[in-house]
């Protein structure tokens, strides 16, 4: 029964994690919604199958590296939460503050195919190791920290389930807002993104407090 609770936590922390890396427009989000609205619907899919895949690749990194300390890991937990959450806060406020128009880009009339656009977002989405400090942010903050092949598997399943979850979402929204879709409408959302992650981080914050609070008394 614990294991069963155990796999299921790291599913539904898996797949949250997944919508928070993929849902800021940076350059690959922009690309995808460009790709929507001036190819189609599932090459802007294909286009967040793409960065899903290298998002898990840099998942895959920060969860290994955190495994080998996994003991230091769980003996300081509360700071790391701490830590996570303000990452995290810090994470939101430049994604509310960033302008993703400045990511567009002259899109060729040539469609190309749907594993060519897959690639090319992979390679864009790879091209920025920095996100390997928002999974740290993320998995401190959510104790994201598997000791099993089962927790393992699960958990990385997850994540890229969060983020297939979250291109179909926007392909589909864009796509049937495409005539009434235009850049303010990027900004707008962007600012929401970025709202919704400070309030997680805030929460996370506040309750990782609460929960030291309640221990010490």
């Amino acid at each position: 029964m614990v294991e069963v609770e155990s796999l299921l936590s790291m599913l539904w922390k898996g797949i949250v994690i997944g919508i928070i890396v993929s849902a800021p427009l940076g350059p690959v989000g922009v690309l995808c919604i460009q790709r929507t609205l001036n190819k189609g619907r599932w090459y802007g899919f294909v286009t967040g199958i793409g960065a899903a895949i290298s998002d898990i690749f840099y998942a895959l990194l920060t969860g290994f590296g955190m495994s080998f300390v996994f003991d230091y890991v769980q003996q300081n937990m509360y700071y790391l939460q701490l830590l996570g959450s303000l990452m995290l806060l810090g994470f939101g406020i430049y994604t509310f503050r960033s302008n993703p128009v400045n990511s567009i880009r002259t899109i060729s009339a040539n469609k190309g195919t749907y594993v060519h656009n897959m690639v090319t977002a992979f390679f864009v989405t790879l091209s920025n190791p920095l996100i390997i400090f928002l999974f740290i942010g993320l998995f401190a903050r959510f104790s994201f920290v598997s000791n099993t092949i089962y927790e393992s598997f699960t958990s990385y399943a997850a994540i890229a389930v969060g983020a297939l979850l979250w291109w179909f979402f926007i392909t589909y929204a864009v796509h049937k807002v495409r005539k009434q879709f235009n850049l303010r409408a990027i900004i707008r959302l962007n600012r929401i993104i970025g709202t919704i992650v400070m309030v997680v981080a805030v929460l996370g914050l506040v309750f990782t407090l609460l929960g030291q609070s309640l221990s010490l008394s």
